[in-house]
């Protein structure tokens, strides 16, 4: 995942397509992929959790994270990529974006009609609930 990740900032374009898996070539649109790389500004790769991979394995799993700027914007791409060994070398099969945790509020909501949290005594929405 490293090496890919690399690959992204650098434009290496050839080692993303070679790296990803035999089957699924036909798929890579290597126009988009170069446009991308080369269009973002890289901020970084967060590893987050990988299983498989090992020496006796023939799939992998890698959970990551990367940032990256984009016309002026700054994005976080988190992925669960598959990996699986073929021919005795790992290539990239396929990967899932994952979706990100629902917001839980630890406090409740403040009610239109409850007392302003303020301390004015006044209803929220005749206080710092007016908008």
């Amino acid at each position: 995942m490293r090496a890919r990740y690399c690959a992204y900032t650098l434009v290496e374009t050839d080692f993303l397509l070679a790296s990803l898996h035999p089957e699924h070539r036909s798929e890579h649109d290597a126009e988009a992929v170069r446009t991308w790389a080369a269009e973002s500004q890289w901020h970084g790769l967060e590893i987050i959790a990988a299983t498989g991979g090992e020496p006796t394995d023939d799939v992998g799993q890698v959970e990551f994270a990367c940032e990256y700027t984009r016309d002026d914007e700054r994005y976080r791409h988190h992925e669960q990529a598959q990996f699986a060994r073929h021919e005795g070398n790992w290539y990239f099969v396929t990967g899932e974006i994952v979706k990100p945790r629902p917001y839980v509020r630890e406090a409740p909501k403040q009610g239109r009609n409850d007392l302003c949290a303020c301390g004015s005594g006044k209803k929220y929405k005749k206080c710092c609930g007016v908008v």
